[in-house]
């Protein structure tokens, strides 16, 4: 059973986090609050105690280790390196600080962007989407150009909701699509409230489960292929023995969030996270 190839999502290294040619962005520009995923408070703006001069973390082997549980589990699909090297032409905040307001303020803007060019890039890898790849690449095409302009001032006045409305009945009828290779009623729990639900191997082959808090569930064992996965929250959901092969828009940062081991089969456009 499988919906297609993640070629397409392989072949677009600009869609996951480079933190080689990013200035820090994450590290200054996000809010920081003590909690299980956090040890400190930091204001958005305010650099993080380990980023160091190079931009690099201090204590990046050693994150979860000192309750830096979030750093972790947080993904900018690429937005970093695109802002500090596209979008501010490699001029770094600490060189002119000046910039430093906008760049951050971009950030969260471009990884929206930046998310929905993963969904769609994604979208054009499903054999059975085909008849709708022609508008996929179409949206893709208009988002694509947007993350390559040089007019910060021109992304934060983007409306970016507006974009993700445009594109989210695209990724529904590819969804639908993809999910009608599964036979017979497919479960439909959709923006469902599963915290901490019992669903140890449970058949959620085709599911539709967009939205649904999953937070803490039992998936131990569970079949998940070809579900529909897009902003489900997988914070501390159990997935060891899971099956999520040919599951669909299923992002790493959902991936990070969760627990899993050896067993988890994962997409191939997805890396098994060291915490495992």
């Amino acid at each position: 059973m499988g919906a297609g190839t993640s070629a397409g999502l392989a072949a677009r290294p600009d869609l996951r986090a480079d933190c080689e040619n990013c200035f820090g962005l994450c590290c200054v520009a996000l809010t920081f609050a003590v909690s299980a995923d956090f040890p400190v408070d930091k204001d958005a703006g305010e650099p993080c105690r380990h980023l160091r001069t190079d931009f690099r973390c201090g204590i990046h082997q050693r994150l979860r280790q000192r309750g830096f549980r979030g750093c972790t589990v947080y993904d900018c699909f690429g937005a970093g390196q695109k802002i500090s090297q596209v979008t501010f032409g490699g001029q770094d905040w600490r060189r002119d600080p000046g910039t430093a307001e906008r760049m951050f303020a971009v950030l969260p803007v471009m990884r929206q962007l930046q998310e929905l060019l993963w969904y769609l890039n994604e979208a054009l890898t499903l054999e059975p989407a085909r008849p709708v790849h022609g508008e996929i690449r179409g949206a893709l095409d208009e988002i694509e150009g947007l993350t390559r302009t040089t007019d910060s001032d021109a992304l934060l006045e983007l409306d970016v909701a507006a974009r993700r409305a445009a594109v989210n009945p695209l990724l529904l009828r590819t969804s639908e699509l993809v999910r009608a290779q599964v036979r017979g009623r497919k479960k439909n729990r959709r923006g469902a409230d599963l915290f901490g639900a019992k669903l140890k191997g449970a058949d959620l082959r085709g599911a539709d489960l967009r939205g649904a808090y999953l937070i803490a569930a039992d998936l131990r064992g569970a079949d998940l292929r070809l579900a529909d996965l897009i902003g489900a929250d997988f914070r501390d959901t159990d997935l060891r023995g899971a099956d999520l092969t040919g599951s669909i828009f299923l992002t790493q940062s959902q991936v990070n969030a969760a627990k899993g081991d050896s067993a988890t089969a994962l997409p191939s456009s997805l890396a098994r996270p060291a915490h495992w």
